[in-house]
């Protein structure tokens, strides 16, 4: 089989795109999800026909590795996503307090985080995306790269800027 041959390409779609787009689905467990991995694997193949050793497995193999370790990696990104979105609301004022605290302390609590949650939202909006994927989502510099399509280097200066910011609206509240 020629996978660089439109006809041989088609053939192997028709006889494996079904089994690559269970293993996304039973990862995912959505199937517009599902179907974007089959998309991504079989568009990999196109590209690069030759990373297929039919001396180390069989195509079906091959295509099925291939999904389930990319509908891992989504599934993985939508669990960041929910935990930073978690976190979001947690910073936009829904923020628990400990039981076992005063109501001073609670007080003092709640207009830190008040006072915190103001400074984020004057924050540029690429800062701001970044400081949230970071700190309340979670996620690396680097992920936060692979998610906002920038270099790495842009990430890590927004997120020092946006800390830089962060200090100098803050620091005359939070001393006080």
């Amino acid at each position: 089989m020629n996978l660089k041959d439109p006809t041989d390409f088609a053939s192997a779609y028709d006889e494996h795109g079904r089994s690559v787009y269970s293993v996304a689905y039973r990862v995912l467990g959505d199937a517009t999800l599902a179907q974007d991995v089959v998309q991504d694997v079989f568009l990999r193949l196109w590209r690069r026909p030759q990373a297929f050793d039919p001396a180390r497995a069989n195509l079906g193999t091959y295509l099925r590795v291939m999904a389930r370790s990319r509908a891992v990696d989504l599934w993985r990104e939508h669990q960041a996503t929910g935990r930073a979105v978690d976190r979001l609301k947690a910073e936009e004022g829904v923020v628990a307090l400990r039981t076992d605290a005063g109501p001073s302390v609670a007080a003092e609590r709640s207009s830190t985080a008040e006072d915190v949650h103001r400074a984020v939202h004057t924050l540029p909006d690429n800062q701001r995306e970044a400081i949230v994927l970071a700190y309340w989502g979670g996620l690396t510099a680097e992920q936060i790269a692979r998610r906002m399509g920038v270099p790495l280097g842009t990430v890590k200066s927004r997120l020092r800027l946006a800390l830089t910011k962060l200090r100098v609206e803050t620091a005359e509240t939070l001393a006080a």
